[in-house]
């Protein structure tokens, strides 16, 4: 039987970021030094098949730090912890290796300078997410007010409307994200905004390659967990972009075949914690199934690289 033709457009850069390959590479490190089990506080990167990979190795995954053994290592998810996990985690005297991503920690940084300049920050983030949870935690109660959309800009009623600052989570829609900033400019003249862009350059990078791909495809398939902000943002992202099918998809067994019944292009990229092994199961689901052709869509180059702490580059 012939198989219908198709062209797939692989965005680039897709998938791993500089962040999440350093948060996984502190879990192997940290197992590799200290030996099984190490703990690891929330998912350190929002993908099931990495979490899975790394707890065969040797890594448990808990909530909270009171699940953990003090004799043991634990170490804190990529998207950052409030300041009181660390500090509890130093009185009971527990090894504790912090993988927040560098890009979390600058925004952190941010909102404490500003809040030593006696500024009330507004955070532009996703309500219950952990890197929200985690830069919300660095300030104390009431310091940080959490705004989500545009018209939620309306609602705020801070301390002194003339002191104020902005942040965002990192991995938000860039273009949701500047009508918030908008809004918030103009109800708010003198809030002081980040001296660069908080959304990191993984995120900004990979909605940049799903714009340049949408009007091409008929469909956009994005590799990624539903627990992940910026897999969510790219479908948002394709959608809006003209695609008229965008979806996210954990493996290549989640694609609905019948949903592309008809189609002749079909784009793929991948959150900022997915691996490229999922891509490539997604790819060869389609080589099963069409005559495949690839195209690449570049639009960015990434050389970031990240260190891992100190403490794991020294001997046990």
């Amino acid at each position: 039987m012939t198989r219908p033709p198709l062209t797939l457009y692989l965005a680039a850069p897709r998938g791993f970021c500089a962040g999440v390959d350093r948060a996984i590479k502190i879990v192997e490190m940290a197992i590799e030094k200290w030996g099984g089990p190490v703990y690891v506080r929330h998912e350190i990167v929002h993908n099931r098949f990495v979490v899975d990979g790394l707890r065969d190795k040797g890594a448990v995954f808990v909530e909270e730090l009171d699940e953990c053994p003090p004799d043991r290592p634990v170490i804190f998810s990529a998207h950052g912890v409030p300041r009181a996990v660390p500090a509890e985690a130093a009185a009971r005297e527990m090894i504790y290796v912090d993988a927040t991503c560098p890009l979390v920690s600058k925004v952190h940084i941010e909102a404490a300078r500003h809040h030593e300049n006696g500024l009330q920050m507004v955070m532009i983030g996703h309500a219950g997410h952990p890197e929200t949870i985690g830069t919300m935690g660095q300030l104390p109660p009431g310091e940080v007010l959490l705004v989500e959309t545009a018209d939620g800009v309306a609602d705020l009623m801070p301390r002194d409307p003339e002191r104020l600052a902005f942040i965002t989570q990192t991995t938000l829609s860039v273009d949701d994200t500047a009508d918030i900033v908008a809004a918030l400019k103009a109800r708010f003249p003198a809030i002081v905004g980040p001296h660069k862009e908080d959304i990191c350059y993984a995120t900004t990078n990979r909605q940049e390659a799903v714009k340049a791909m949408a009007p091409d495809c008929d469909a956009i398939l994005v590799v990624g967990a539903p627990n992940s902000s910026n897999s969510r943002r790219l479908v948002e992202v394709g959608a809006r972009a003209g695609c008229a099918y965008a979806q996210l998809v954990q493996r290549a067994d989640d694609i609905d075949w019948r949903a592309l019944d008809g189609i002749r292009s079909v784009g793929i990229t991948a959150g900022a914690s997915a691996p490229e092994v999922l891509i490539d199961e997604v790819v060869d689901a389609f080589r099963d199934r069409y005559d495949v052709t690839v195209e690449m869509v570049v639009t960015a180059e990434e050389n970031v690289e990240f260190k891992v702490p100190r403490v794991l580059r020294q001997p046990a």
